[in-house]
């Protein structure tokens, strides 16, 4: 069962969290969310992220969950949150926070990404 979630992209000139190397940092709001999806979903052990070629900037970031690593796959745990970065996104997203916001009208996974060279201007796809 494959079932994908969207998500927003926002470029940001540095890192917001420099306190770990690691491919990609949650925040307290994306590891809540992460562990709710995956505890509503207990018969997969990961978010997968990947990249998809769309919209009008090039690509756009993927969310499905999944349970099984593939063999290049990126293993990212923080506080129980657990993600799978498909090799073809690992260099695009090293270095990102993902963050989770409710909004009145919307809500959803945002990735902060520095290396992120422009953007849409609906935010749902980048370059890099």
């Amino acid at each position: 069962m494959t079932s994908r979630m969207s998500a927003t992209v926002r470029a940001v000139s540095k890192p917001r969290s420099a306190t770990r190397r690691a491919a990609i940092v949650l925040t307290q709001a994306a590891i809540n969310k992460v562990k709710t999806l995956l505890e509503k979903q207990p018969e997969m052990q990961a978010l997968r992220i990947g990249l998809k070629t769309r919209g009008c900037n090039g690509l756009s970031y993927t969310l499905e969950y999944t349970n099984e690593k593939k063999k290049f796959d990126e293993v990212v745990e923080q506080e129980g949150a657990k993600l799978f970065i498909d090799s073809k996104a690992q260099l695009s997203i090293l270095g990102t926070e993902m963050d989770y916001v409710e909004e009145t009208l919307s809500s959803g996974f945002v990735f902060n990404n520095p290396n992120i060279k422009g953007t849409c201007g609906c935010g749902e796809s980048f370059n890099v």
